[in-house]
């Protein structure tokens, strides 16, 4: 799906977030530890900084010229809070339950989908392009204050 300028270094984040759904969702009693340390990994070095600069940067952006009360933000925000729940009690339990593995891939996964099929579209149909180009600087100048490469960390991310 073409995305507009503005949302692509999320979208990129999307793409890493949907592997390490996939490997909590897929995760067996033989491969739970790696699918752990795999989403901390992604959560320590992109997840967390991705989730900051969405409330802090795209939906304020988006509030200036539409609802902030639309349905789409408030899913966003909702999933935001359930989602650094989850991280936070994976962080501290080593032994989580395959099942909760599993459910959070779902709802890692079903929440980039809903940021990639209506978030998304509707912050490029509702910005103007002066406001999506604007949006797009805030948003790479956060991206490169965020610390290392990017890069470098899906490798370990992504491995089977």
């Amino acid at each position: 799906m073409k995305r507009n300028a503005a949302l692509v270094h999320l979208s990129r984040d999307h793409h890493h977030g949907l592997v390490v759904a996939q490997r909590l969702g897929r995760a067996t009693a033989e491969t739970a530890d790696e699918a752990r340390a795999a989403f901390l990994a992604f959560w320590n070095a992109e997840g967390r900084a991705h989730f900051r600069a969405e409330e802090e940067i795209l939906l304020p952006s988006f509030a200036r010229y539409g609802s902030a009360t639309d349905d789409a933000v408030v899913r966003v925000l909702t999933d935001h809070v359930d989602l650094r729940r989850r991280a936070d009690d994976l962080a501290g339990d080593p032994a989580t339950p395959l099942q909760a593995l599993h459910l959070l891939g779902e709802r890692l996964s079903g929440h980039i989908r809903h940021e990639e099929r209506t978030l998304f579209p509707l912050i490029e149909r509702t910005l103007p392009e002066d406001a999506l180009a604007e949006l797009a600087a805030a948003l790479e100048r956060a991206h490169e204050a965020g610390g290392p490469s990017r890069e470098g960390h899906q490798k370990r991310w992504s491995r089977s």
